[in-house]
C-alpha cells in the first residue's frame, strides 16, 4: 500500500496487522481524491479521518495539501500503524490520533472540517446517529466521503453529491443541505 500522489507520494504506507483492518485499496483512493480534488475539497482542507485503520485516507489528504487530520481510531495496533505511518512521511505534525470510539471520539473533533472520511467495517450500519453527531463540526461546504459494500440511505437533511462504484466497493459524497445546518433563517436571509 503507497500514497497515491502529492508530497509523499510513492512513499509506502504499514498495515496493520491481521485482518480486523480493511484498508482502502489504491485504486479506489486515487479516484476518491481525484474526485475530491475536482470538487477542490482538499487543498488546505480540515479533515477527520474516522475509523482510520492505517490512517491511509487521512495520509492522502495530508500529502495533498490538507492542513490537518484528525484520525480516529479505537483499535490500539491500528492507532499505533497510523501514528508510524505519520512520523515516517513527516506528517505527524499536522495530525492528531485520538484513541477511542468514533462514537466517542466525534464530540472531540473540531468544528470547521471540511472534509470526513468514513470507512468503517461494513458491518456498520449507524449512518444516521454519526452522521447527524457530525453536522455541529462540519464547515459550510465541508464533504463527507462514506465508504461501504453497499449504497448507504442518508438520513433526512443530506443530499447525495455523488456516488461511485469500485468493484465490491460504494463510495457516496454526501454533505448537508445547507437550509437544514440553519445556514438560512426562515424568510430566506442567510446568517
Amino acid at each position: 500500500m503507497r500514497v497515491v500522489a502529492g508530497s509523499a507520494g510513492g512513499r509506502r504506507l504499514a498495515a496493520p496487522p491481521g485482518t480486523d483492518t480493511r484498508p482502502t485499496t489504491d485504486r479506489v483512493r486515487e479516484a476518491v481524491f481525484n474526485a475530491l480534488g475536482s470538487l477542490g475539497v482538499v487543498d488546505g482542507a480540515r479533515v477527520a479521518d474516522l475509523f482510520a485503520g492505517s490512517g491511509a485516507l487521512g495520509i492522502e489528504a495530508l500529502s495533498r495539501g490538507a492542513a490537518s487530520a484528525h484520525f480516529v481510531e479505537s483499535d490500539r495496533r491500528a492507532a499505533d500503524v497510523i501514528e508510524r505511518n505519520l512520523a515516517d512521511l513527516a506528517l505527524d505534525d499536522r495530525a492528531v490520533v485520538l484513541r477511542r470510539p468514533v462514537e466517542g471520539a466525534v464530540a472531540d473533533l473540531p468544528v470547521g472540517l471540511d472534509l470526513v472520511l468514513a470507512d468503517p467495517p461494513y458491518a456498520f450500519d449507524a449512518w444516521d446517529v454519526l452522521l447527524e453527531a457530525l453536522v455541529p463540526h462540519l464547515a459550510d461546504d465541508a464533504v463527507v466521503v462514506v465508504e461501504s459494500d453497499r449504497s448507504v440511505a442518508l438520513p433526512a437533511g443530506w443530499e447525495k453529491v455523488r456516488e461511485r462504484t469500485y468493484g465490491g466497493t460504494v463510495v457516496l459524497f454526501a454533505r448537508p443541505d445547507l437550509p437544514a445546518r440553519g445556514a438560512a433563517d426562515p424568510t430566506g436571509a442567510h446568517a
